[in-house]
């Protein structure tokens, strides 16, 4: 069996599958909150006894995780972890354990979700040998590019969440002031993020929330979204308007930069749950902004990943890749469509 992991800020998914390729099969899966375990070598050893499995029967892991990745060792950007996949292999006698970046991770599921499990915002007139780009926003903002490579989608991580956030409009230019004065720079993952909704919340009221919103509650994001959906306070109306300009701007330079014609996907735990804010028309109106290229642009599919367990899936796919024979191309097929 192959142990699977998508260790996040917030929650951590935990996976035990079946090596079936192109897509494995899953056995059984839990989720934890991240910050309940010291580290990830207790929370495998609570899930294996909840589980009551034998440890015997898993040979390779691999975790996605949130943060860069060197050496198959990572320090997690928004927990106080460190995830080392050689601790991991020594404390659980596996033969082989990966440790990606977490988009990586979830970029490895793109190409095996099925049509069910996305939601297409721009059909577009996909390119087959074209590349694919995959930003997710939650309690972070991750990125990863689908390189097409002689007829295989590889995967790449990227820490591009962490670049400059670039301002277009007079509203998004008052909050990059804000951010700058606060944080002494603004990172494109302090406004498209469940923190960057709460820091354009703090910049988008003129007055009092009149939703009652407290921004310092963790359930904050959640909070003002839903408000905004249900149009009970201007401010928070006018705080998902911003962000998914912003979104669907950001989208559309990460395409342009991979020339994305293969597809462009949203990952990520808050797009699912603003579906109606996205297919509203301001995400894809500023994702295809990009003269001279508008044409490419509305040629590129947009689609959301509708599947809350992709990362943990990616990691699947590529922990039955770990014993995959060099020679052989199964593990690939064309994305949903």
């Amino acid at each position: 069996m192959i142990l699977a992991g998508d260790i996040g800020g917030t929650n951590t998914r935990l996976g035990l599958f079946d090596p079936v390729r192109p897509r494995p099969r899953r056995r059984t899966f839990r989720v934890f909150p991240t910050l309940d375990f010291p580290d990830l070598t207790s929370m495998i050893a609570a899930f294996l006894d909840a589980e009551a499995i034998d440890r015997g029967a898993i040979d390779r892991a691999c975790f996605g995780v949130a943060g860069p990745v060197v050496e198959d060792a990572a320090t997690l950007t928004n927990v106080p972890w460190r995830v080392d996949g050689r601790e991991v292999a020594n404390a659980f006698g596996l033969a082989r354990v990966r440790v990606l970046n977490d988009l990586e991770a979830m970029a490895y599921s793109v190409p095996v979700l099925e049509d069910a499990e996305v939601y297409t915002l721009q059909k577009g007139t996909p390119i087959r040998s074209g590349n694919i780009s995959l930003l997710a926003a939650g309690t972070g903002l991750g990125i990863a590019l689908l390189h097409q490579v002689d007829g295989r989608f590889v995967p790449s991580p990227s820490e591009g969440g962490h670049a400059d956030f670039s301002a277009r409009t007079d509203r998004e230019v008052a909050l990059l002031r804000d951010l700058t004065a606060r944080f002494g720079r603004a990172e494109v993952e302090q406004v498209l993020s469940g923190p960057g909704i709460v820091n354009i919340h703090r910049v988008a009221h003129r007055a009092a929330c009149a939703a009652g919103i407290d921004p310092g509650d963790p359930d904050a994001p959640a909070e003002i979204t839903r408000a905004a959906l249900e149009r009970r306070c201007d401010g928070c109306v006018e705080t998902l308007e911003i962000f998914v300009e912003a979104y669907g701007a950001e989208a559309g330079n990460l395409a342009l930069g991979t020339v994305a014609t293969a597809g462009t996907y949203i990952g990520g735990g808050i797009a699912p749950k603003i579906l109606p804010a996205l297919t509203s028309g301001a995400f894809l109106k500023a994702f295809c902004a990009k003269a001279p290229f508008e044409q490419m642009m509305e040629s590129m599919p947009v689609k959301v990943i509708l599947n809350a367990d992709a990362g943990l899936l990616g990691a699947a796919v590529f922990g039955a890749d770990l014993c995959r024979p060099p020679d052989t191309n199964d593990s690939e097929r064309t994305p949903a469509t």
